[in-house]
C-alpha cells in the first residue's frame, strides 16, 4: 500500500510536531491510513480507500459512523449553545441526559427486578431507585470518578481490580490499570492503592478468584471492587457467568462497592444494553463512555442515588471534582440522540443476533500454522492466534491486522501480546458485511500475510 503525496504530507506533519509516542508510522507506508470521512461501517481514507470498519473508531459508532440524527443533533446544539459553565450555570440538554441515564440504568434495572446477590450491603438500594451521574470527558476520568466516590461512600482507599485490566492512563486509573508497559514508566509517580485479582476464564478459575479477593478484603484497606464485565483491550476475555454475581456477593458481605467499567461494552456492544445484565448483576457504580455519544468526547460515573447522595456532600459554591467542559451541551444532545437510536433500531437485539453468527463463524477459522480460539460476547468478539508451540503470535498478528487493512478491512490487535484480533463494528453492520469480513480473517490467517489493495470509491 502506496502512500500518496497527501497522506504523506499530513503523517509528516504529525512526524514532526505530535510527540512521536503517539501515532506509529511504519517506514514502508503499510500504516496507518489517513482517516478522511466516515458513514456507517464504512471509512475513506485520504486517497478515496474504502475500508469495513471492524473497530466502530475503538468501539464508539454503535449506531454507526455519522449517524444523521446524531449529527443533526449535534449541529442543532452547536448553533445554540456551544459551550457551556460545567458546575456553575447548567443547561437542559445535561438535565436531561442524566435523567435518561438513570432511567436506562438502575430504574430499568430495578423495574425488572435486578437482583443485588445476597449478602449485607453497605448501602442497600430500593427498587426501581434512580441514580445519579458525575459527567467527565474521557472514560478514565469516569473511572476515577467511581474510585472517588468509593474513598467518600467507605472511608477506605484500596480497590481490588484484575490482571489484563485496562481502565485507562490518567494517575488515578493507571494505579488500576494492570499492564506493567502502560504502569512502569511511572510507577514512581503512582499511589499504589490497588490489588489485582485473576481474572477468571473459566468456572474453574472462580475458587482461586475468590480466596484471592477475600485475602485483600481481610486486610481492611479495600472499599471498591473495580471490573469489565468483559476486557476488551486485556483480549477479548469472557469470563465465566457466575464471576459477576460472585464479586457482588462479596462486596455486599465486605461492604465494598462494585464498580463495573463498561465504557467498551456498555449501550447494546454485548446484545444487551449493558453487559451486567447478562448476569444479573446490578453494580453500585456504572462508568460509561465511548458509544455514549457516537462521536463526542463525553463520559460519566452513574451510581445510585442514596450512595452518590451519602458519599458527595451538596455544592456550596465550590465542587470538589469537576472541569472545564464537564457535561458539554453538544456531547449531552450527541448522547441523548444516540440513546433514541440504540432504542429505535434495536441494536442489542441486532447485536446479540449477529454475534452468534460472527462467533461461530470465526469458531470454524481454520489457523494453518497458528492455533485459533475464538471468544466473544454479542458484537465485541476476537480470534487468538498463537504458534503450534502454543507461543503467542505477538510477532505475526500485527502483521495479518496490517495486511487486512491492505485487503480494505480495519481491525486491531489487542491483548498484552498483540495477538488477539478483535472485532467491535458498528452495531449496524450486516451480516453480509460480516461474512465478508470473516471471509478475509480466514484468507489472511491461513495465509499469514496479504498484499491486496483497500477498496476503491465507487464513482
Amino acid at each position: 500500500m502506496n502512500v500518496s503525496k497527501k497522506s504523506a504530507k499530513i503523517l509528516d506533519l504529525l512526524a514532526r510536531y505530535e510527540s512521536r509516542n503517539v501515532t506509529y508510522m511504519e517506514r514502508d507506508g503499510s500504516w496507518p491510513i489517513v482517516w478522511d470521512r466516515a458513514k456507517d461501517v464504512w471509512v475513506w481514507d485520504a486517497e478515496g480507500g474504502k475500508y469495513l470498519d471492524l473497530t466502530a473508531g475503538f468501539g464508539v459508532a454503535a449506531a454507526g459512523h455519522a449517524n444523521p440524527k446524531v449529527v443533526q443533533a449535534g449541529r442543532a446544539q452547536m448553533a445554540r449553545l456551544l459551550h457551556a459553565m460545567g458546575d456553575v450555570h447548567p443547561h437542559a440538554r445535561k438535565a436531561e441526559l442524566a435523567r435518561e441515564l438513570s432511567r436506562i440504568t438502575f430504574e430499568r434495572w430495578g423495574a425488572v427486578g435486578g437482583p443485588r446477590s445476597g449478602g449485607r450491603s453497605a448501602m442497600p438500594s430500593a427498587p426501581g431507585e434512580g441514580a445519579k451521574t458525575i459527567f467527565c470527558n474521557s472514560g478514565f476520568e469516569a473511572v476515577e470518578a467511581a474510585m472517588k466516590t468509593a474513598i467518600l461512600a467507605t472511608g477506605r482507599r484500596g480497590v481490588i481490580a484484575f490482571h489484563g485490566a485496562y481502565h485507562g492512563l490518567g494517575y488515578g486509573a493507571l494505579n488500576v490499570t494492570h499492564r506493567d508497559f502502560f504502569r512502569a514508566p511511572f510507577e514512581a509517580q503512582l499511589r499504589q492503592f490497588a490489588g489485582f485479582a485473576r481474572f477468571p476464564m473459566a468456572a474453574a478459575d472462580l475458587a482461586v478468584v475468590e480466596f484471592q479477593i477475600r485475602n485483600f478484603f481481610r486486610r481492611g484497606w479495600i472499599g471498591a471492587v473495580l471490573v469489565e464485565p468483559v476486557q476488551t483491550r486485556g483480549g477479548v476475555n469472557v469470563p465465566p457467568p457466575e464471576f459477576l454475581p460472585l464479586l457482588r456477593r462479596l462486596c455486599d458481605e465486605f461492604g465494598a462497592l462494585l464498580i463495573l467499567d463498561e465504557i467498551y461494552t456498555g449501550f447494546g456492544r454485548t446484545g444487551r444494553w449493558f453487559a451486567c445484565e447478562h448476569s444479573g448483576v446490578t453494580p453500585d457504580l456504572i462508568c460509561l463512555g465511548k458509544a455514549l455519544t457516537g462521536g463526542f468526547p463525553l463520559s460519566a460515573c452513574v451510581g445510585r442515588a442514596a450512595l452518590m447522595d451519602a458519599a458527595w456532600p451538596a455544592s456550596a459554591g465550590e465542587a470538589i471534582h469537576t472541569s472545564t467542559f464537564l457535561g458539554h451541551p453538544v456531547g449531552c444532545a450527541m448522547a441523548l440522540a444516540q440513546i433514541a437510536e440504540i432504542e429505535r433500531l434495536k441494536l442489542p437485539r441486532a447485536a446479540a443476533e449477529l454475534g452468534k453468527f460472527l462467533l461461530a463463524e470465526l469458531a470454524g477459522i481454520s489457523g494453518g500454522r497458528f492455533q485459533t480460539t475464538a471468544r466473544g460476547m454479542g458484537l465485541l468478539a476476537g480470534i487468538e492466534l498463537r504458534r503450534r508451540d502454543g507461543a503467542a503470535a505477538a510477532a505475526e498478528t500485527p502483521g495479518i491486522v496490517k495486511a487486512l487493512l491492505r485487503k480494505g478491512y480495519i481491525a486491531l490487535p489487542e491483548g498484552a501480546e498483540g495477538n488477539v484480533i478483535s472485532l467491535t463494528p458498528p452495531l449496524t453492520i450486516t451480516r453480509g458485511h460480516l461474512a465478508d469480513a470473516i471471509g478475509a480473517i480466514a484468507e489472511t490467517v491461513a495465509a499469514g500475510t496479504g498484499r491486496t489493495g483497500p477498496r476503491q470509491e465507487r464513482q
